[in-house]
C-alpha cells in the first residue's frame, strides 16, 4: 500500500504534541500539531496487531477496531511481562517518582513514573497539573502509592471519560492547584511513608496552555471506532494525552489517537470531515447514544 502510514500516536514534547508516523519500510516521521490547523486522514485496510517491545507480531493478527490497544491477546501478555505499570520488573533499578496529577474538580490521582522521564508521563495521560510528591526505589514509590490509596482514598486511575467531560468546564490557573497542594500536604503527614522514598516540595506544573484548553467548549461527541474507508478530519481545537479536541462540520468532537494505531492512514479527501462511528460523549455511568 504505497503512500501509507501508520500511526505510533501522539508524541508529547515540553513544547507540544506532534502524531508519529511510520511508513512502509520503517521510516518514521512526525507531525507537529498545531492549534488551528487542520488534521485529518482516511483509514485503508484493516486493523491488524501492532506486536510487543518493537517486535512485530508474528501471526499480523487482526484486531478490535474500538480498542485503545491494537495488540492480539499473545502480544498484550509479552508487553505485560516487562510492564513496570504490572510490577512486572520488581529489580528495575532506576530512580523513580511519586506524582499527583489533577484532572478537574475531585479528579486528583497518585502515580509513579521514571524520574529520567521527567514529566513525559504526565502529559501523555492528560494532566491538566501536577507536583512531585517523592522519590526513591520503584517498590518504595509502589508502596507510597498504596498508602495514599489506603490512607486518603485516592484512586490510581481516572477514567478517559471523566478526564473529557470536565475540561469544558476547569476553573482558572489559580484555583487548579488547590486540591492538589491540599493533597500534597495531608500526604506528607502520613505515616508509613518508606524510609528509602524522599519527600519533594509541592510545586504545582499547569499543561492548560500548553494542551490548549483555555476558552474550550463542551464536546458533542467521541470517536466510537475507525472503519476502513472512514475519514477523520478537522481543525485542531486542544489536545491533551491521546486526545485529539477537533471541530468538525460545526461539531466539536474528541478523537482518541490510540485508536489509530494499527491501521493504515492515507491522506484525507478535502472536506473530508468525519465520517466513522461517533457517540455521544456522556459523564461516566450515563448511558451512551449512537448518532
Amino acid at each position: 500500500m504505497a503512500g501509507v502510514w501508520r500511526s505510533s500516536g501522539v508524541r508529547w514534547g515540553e513544547d507540544g504534541p506532534g502524531l508519529v508516523w511510520v511508513g512502509d519500510r520503517g521510516e518514521r516521521r512526525v507531525s507537529r500539531i498545531a492549534f488551528g490547523g487542520e488534521a485529518g486522514f482516511r483509514v485503508v485496510g484493516e486493523r491488524r496487531c501492532v506486536g510487543a517491545r518493537g517486535n512485530p507480531c508474528p501471526g499480523d493478527v487482526a484486531v478490535a477496531r474500538g480498542s485503545a490497544q491494537a495488540r492480539c491477546g499473545e502480544c498484550a501478555r509479552l508487553d505485560r511481562v516487562h510492564s513496570v505499570a504490572a510490577d512486572g520488573v520488581p529489580d528495575d533499578p532506576r530512580v523513580y517518582r511519586v506524582y499527583l496529577a489533577w484532572f478537574g474538580p475531585g479528579l486528583v490521582k497518585v502515580g509513579i513514573t521514571a524520574e529520567e522521564r521527567e514529566g513525559a508521563r504526565l502529559r501523555e495521560q492528560g494532566a491538566v497539573c501536577f507536583s512531585w510528591l517523592g522519590r526513591g526505589p520503584l517498590m518504595a514509590a509502589r508502596r507510597c502509592e498504596e498508602l495514599l490509596r489506603a490512607a486518603l482514598g485516592v484512586p490510581d486511575r481516572v477514567s478517559y471519560e471523566q478526564k473529557r467531560v470536565v475540561r469544558a468546564s476547569l476553573p482558572g490557573t489559580g484555583e487548579r492547584g488547590d486540591e492538589i497542594r491540599d493533597m500534597h500536604g495531608r500526604a506528607v503527614a502520613l505515616g508509613g511513608w518508606p524510609e528509602s522514598l524522599e519527600p519533594l516540595p509541592c510545586r504545582v506544573v499547569d499543561h492548560g496552555r500548553l494542551f490548549g484548553l483555555d476558552g474550550l467548549g463542551p464536546a458533542y461527541g467521541v470517536v466510537r471506532e475507525l472503519v476502513p474507508d472512514g475519514v477523520v478530519g478537522g481543525r485542531v481545537l486542544a489536545a491533551a494525552g491521546p486526545d485529539l479536541h477537533l471541530e468538525s462540520g460545526g461539531r466539536h468532537l474528541v478523537l482518541d489517537t490510540r485508536l489509530m494505531s494499527g491501521w493504515g492512514l492515507g491522506a484525507a479527501p478535502a472536506g473530508g470531515g468525519i465520517t466513522v462511528p461517533v457517540r455521544a460523549l456522556r459523564p461516566p455511568g450515563v448511558q451512551d447514544q449512537l448518532f
